[in-house]
């Protein structure tokens, strides 16, 4: 017999309405109403998972070595366990709701909600600025990082008096909870998630053991090490140079696993969430890229910022790995899907190493074609039309993330104190970051083709598809640092004079003999914001810039057919969980033992 859905779920999401969303709107609109009917849920619920389009996410497999393949199944292992990280990080119920849904979703209506919180992690809507779509409860700005009644007063008067504890506090791999007096304490995750963190980390060394790829087995060992004692500097070191063994058994995985991002802490900005990205190196487009990595001395000497802010105490080691995405797990695959990423985060180690930039060709392919091309048709100038292309969007990509390593990452706060940039802008710092990577990286693009380095027609490409871009990410929501960041860039090119808005024709343009004087403007505020640990700044221009005007509201309206963004559906990773799970079986029998049970 079926069990029903929890009482308070459902009465929770029956009764969510207008009161919590503020004025209420009808199903076409997208939000919910305390008098709807089944019917009527459904239609909105359609909606929402209409904003993620399925795509078929593969990678060609014929080429990889039965040696990889057995490490390959492994990795997977350890991803699943990532996803059970970041839906207990993400909030409080999330986890027995999915898995609930999981066992006895059977009607429409429960197969649709079970979609939705696969792809949330949670009963949250990453699009809606985490508005609840199943219960009344708000989600805290801190996820589960923090004790839900704590406020940011009481963090901060906390440090204030324990000034010994500071470093734990906002380290990024602890949790903050109340000891038995109700007083705050830390808890490294090594602890926290210990039972979880351990079962990654046996498949992390089995599959070290079936690797001949020094670099690789390194990596994994020394991160299976890091779940243990909660230090992640040794592997993450270890990690930038992950494809430096060239000797025989030389392995293509590109792996990363563990906690990296901040997003999800919306409190402070300080608490790293779990993720995985499982994919295999393409070589001839990383060798194309590798040229820019000898630039970026030259583009921090050049940086449009005071020379006493620059950076040039960073590691050496910048490697750029083009991949093609396997499977991804955690963090990465809530909501919006990851195209690239520049990591580690760590300031420590990028003074001490470097980092790497991991562009994954697949995912960015699908989210172009997918949603950036209509984008484009949509809400540009016909004129621009032509030049919104793939080479232009991927260079944005790279460019973006090379200019996360660019600029400042230690520095001296106002106060005078030696702080990391994160550390100094709180809660501000996700949407700052991203933003300053997005505007470094177009100022990047235009440097290196005034050198001559990237080639002159790709100005204009450049203009036109971030132009569209801006708009594609916009429509992630203002809670979202990406959109938001988005949204600031707009809204301060717009007032500059380098976008025209023709309201007859509703279409957008972009003012190409102005452009590069803008992208310098807004960059040298951005880096000086960084540079300075300027707080009160970061919001001030976050209060300024990042109100959505009716011109993108109303452009964003026509857009709504339009999917947000791809669901991956990781067929390789399936094929591959299939065949090598009959390999594991067999060797467990043959070797006497017993399933991890996974």
């Amino acid at each position: 017999m079926k069990k029903s859905l929890p009482e308070v779920f459902v009465a929770g999401f029956l009764l969510f309405g207008c009161a919590h969303l503020g004025a209420e709107r009808d199903a076409e609109g997208g939000k919910m109403d305390s008098k709807m009917g089944k019917k009527a849920l459904i239609k909105v619920l359609k909606a929402k998972r209409a904003k993620f389009k399925d795509i078929e996410v593969s990678v060609d497999l014929n080429g990889v070595s039965e040696e990889d393949k057995r490490v390959l199944w492994h990795l997977l292992q350890a991803a699943d366990v990532m996803d059970l990280l970041f839906f207990k990080q993400a909030s409080k119920d999330g986890l027995s709701i999915y898995e609930h849904l999981k066992r006895h979703a059977e009607t429409e209506y429960e197969k649709l909600l079970l979609e939705l919180v696969e792809i949330n992690f949670g009963v949250y809507d990453r699009l809606e600025d985490h508005k609840p779509f199943i219960e009344t409860k708000d989600k805290p700005l801190g996820a589960e990082f923090y004790p839900e009644d704590m406020t940011k007063e009481e963090f901060e008067s906390f440090l204030k008096a324990h000034e010994d504890k500071r470093d734990a506090f906002i380290s990024p791999y602890t949790v903050i909870r109340r000891g038995k007096n109700g007083e705050l304490e830390s808890v490294p995750y090594s602890e926290f998630y210990k039972d979880d963190l351990e079962r990654a980390a046996r498949h992390l060394e089995a599959a070290a053991k079936e690797t001949r790829d020094e670099a690789l087995k390194r990596f994994l060992l020394s991160r299976a090490q890091a779940f243990r004692t909660n230090d992640y500097f040794q592997s993450e070191c270890d990690w930038v140079d992950l494809h430096s063994y060239k000797g025989e058994g030389k392995s293509a995985i590109e792996i990363t696993i563990g906690p990296y991002e901040v997003y999800e802490d919306r409190l402070f900005n300080y608490k790293a969430s779990f993720e995985a990205f499982v994919g295999l190196v393409d070589e001839k487009e990383s060798a194309k890229l590798s040229l820019v990595s000898s630039f970026l001395d030259e583009l921090e000497a050049n940086l449009p910022i005071e020379a006493r802010y620059k950076n040039f105490g960073r590691g050496q080691a910048s490697p750029i790995v083009v991949a093609n995405l396997l499977y991804s797990a955690g963090d990465t695959k809530a909501g919006v899907q990851t195209t690239a990423y520049n990591l580690p985060n760590d300031e420590k180690v990028r003074e001490a190493k470097g980092s790497k930039k991991v562009l994954l060709k697949n995912v960015g392919r699908a989210k172009f074609e997918a949603s950036l091309v209509p984008i484009a048709r949509r809400v540009l100038d016909q004129t621009l039309f032509d030049f919104v292309d793939f080479d232009a969007y991927f260079n944005d990509v790279l460019m973006h993330e090379v200019s996360h390593g660019l600029g400042p990452g230690i520095i001296t706060a106002l106060d005078g104190s030696k702080v990391q940039v994160n550390v100094a802008l709180k809660e501000t710092y996700s949407t700052v970051e991203e933003c300053k990577a997005d505007v470094v990286g177009l100022w990047a693009s235009f440097y290196l083709i005034k050198k001559g380095i990237f080639p002159q027609e790709l100005g204009k490409r450049i203009m036109a598809t971030m132009l569209a871009g801006l708009f594609r990410s916009m429509r992630f929501g203002v809670s979202e640092a990406h959109g938001l960041a988005n949204l600031i860039e707009y809204n301060f090119f717009k007032e500059e004079g380098c976008i025209a808005y023709d309201e007859k024709g509703g279409r957008f343009s972009v003012v190409e003999d102005k452009f590069v004087g803008c992208v310098e403007g807004l960059a040298r505020r951005l880096l000086t914001i960084e540079a300075t640990g300027d707080y009160e700044g970061a919001k001030g221009m976050i209060e300024k810039f990042g109100k959505m005007p009716p011109e993108v509201a109303e452009a964003i309206k026509r857009l709504e057919d339009i999917p947000v963004d791809i669901k991956p559906i990781y067929s390789s990773a399936q094929e591959l969980r299939r065949t090598m799970g009959k390999w594991w079986m067999q060797f467990v029998n043959d070797k006497g033992g017993e399933d991890d049970k996974e």
